[in-house]
């Protein structure tokens, strides 16, 4: 029994004296570990930023920034470092990106992401010199418009950070923010706008919203390269302020909007009637509304993914001579980050003021491309079937 109390002494002895030493070493170790790990983070900083000097955590909590910021880092030449999230065809794409104090991209990368093609490793390289002013003219990759726009779009953010920290301003509201503000603004008596399918030509009118709740629309013009929001009320008068120029624009298309009707077209009387067309509908102007189905690589696929079985839903509207006046995807399934991309509103919006023979003469997307030849095989079925319904077929 004593031999056994006196073990247990001497483990505990033991113990402690190699705790003692654990605890001296770490005293003395700590620092040099923590200067050690200090200057790794600094030499993974100093990659988008190689003339950064040194760089000092910034607190968050003191600026309302960008919800993609995770961590920002101010460089002792002015600039700063950001780390951010992004999604594109996937969650959690990290990006890591310098801004110099003038508001020049310095560099970003990509420190993991969940994509399927990659681009997003050398994607960066394209955005290096980028300011808030040039960032948008950046084209995103064809294929792979999900995960480039998503990593411009974080990039945006980190260029305003970098304002924001170095005692700047920055408008961080998403487009969508932007877009709300620009409708409240126009009819401030409007609630909930949604978009309107435009089906009648007009002159120098790029979309148009309505009120849910009845006060009126907003319609979007142009003057130079400035977007113009202007409200009309229900009746179709101008009742923001515009120039009397705007005014006369907005008017007229107002007051051909209003007039504006549609009546369905039986397209079983049409012996030749394309099969993929679903319905037609005319205007009392004379113009076509079409709902048509076309065949992407949802229906055809290929050997390497499974189709998924759907088709590609599109809504036009096309004069009675051919010409497109709006398209819109209103439902598809093709491949998430790859053909998905014929929902985007740039990509439909190619085709209008095209028609019968130039309707194929868009941008060509590399890697869709048995979605882009399905979709425009759609538009020109429907271009055929109003010359069928003219009578001009």
């Amino acid at each position: 029994m004593k031999n056994y109390i006196k073990s247990i002494i001497s483990l505990t002895v033991i113990f402690a004296v190699v705790v003692a030493a654990l605890a001296a070493t770490n005293t003395i170790t700590a620092p040099i570990i923590e200067k050690n790990a200090g200057a790794a983070a600094n030499e993974a900083l100093l990659v988008v930023m190689p003339d950064g000097g040194e760089f000092t955590a910034a607190d968050l909590t003191q600026y309302t920034l960008p919800e993609s910021v995770l961590e920002a880092f101010t460089a002792s030449n002015g600039g700063a470092v950001v780390k951010l999230t992004a999604t594109g065809y996937g969650p959690d794409m990290i990006i890591m990106c310098g801004v110099d104090a003038n508001g020049n991209v310095t560099g970003t990368v990509c420190l993991s992401s969940n994509e399927t093609l990659g681009v997003e490793k050398t994607y960066g390289d394209t955005l290096k010199g980028a300011t808030i002013d040039t960032i948008d003219g950046i084209a995103t990759v064809s294929g792979a418009t999900m995960t480039t726009g998503a990593y411009k779009s974080a990039v945006k953010d980190a260029i305003n950070t970098a304002t924001i920290l170095g005692g700047g301003s920055a408008d961080i509201r998403s487009p969508e923010e932007i877009l709300a503000d620009n409708l409240a603004t126009a009819l401030p008596t409007g609630d909930k706008f949604n978009e309107v399918f435009i089906c009648e030509k007009l002159e120098n009118i790029s979309a148009i919203y309505e009120a849910e709740n009845g006060a009126g629309f907003v319609y979007v013009t142009k003057a130079g390269e400035e977007e113009i929001f202007v409200g009309v009320d229900a009746d179709g008068a101008v009742v923001s302020e515009a120039t009397d120029d705007v005014k006369a624009t907005v008017e007229a298309a107002a007051k051909i909007m209003l007039k504006s009707t549609l009546k369905e077209v039986d397209i079983t009387k049409y012996a030749d009637m394309p099969s993929n067309v679903d319905k037609a509908y005319k205007t009392k102007s004379g113009n076509y509304v079409l709902e048509i189905h076309a065949s992407g690589f949802g229906i055809n696929g290929d050997h390497y993914y499974n189709p998924s079985g759907e088709y590609i839903y599109i809504k036009l509207a096309i004069t009675k001579d051919g010409e497109i006046i709006s398209c819109q995807t209103t439902k598809q399934s093709e491949t998430d980050g790859v053909g998905s991309i014929c929902a985007d509103k740039e990509f439909s919006a190619q085709y209008v003021g095209k028609n019968e023979s130039t309707y194929k003469e868009i941008d060509t997307v590399a890697g869709v491309t048995l979605t882009t030849k399905g979709y425009q095989n759609g538009i020109g079925k429907a271009i055929e079937a109003v010359k069928i319904m003219e009578g001009v077929a």
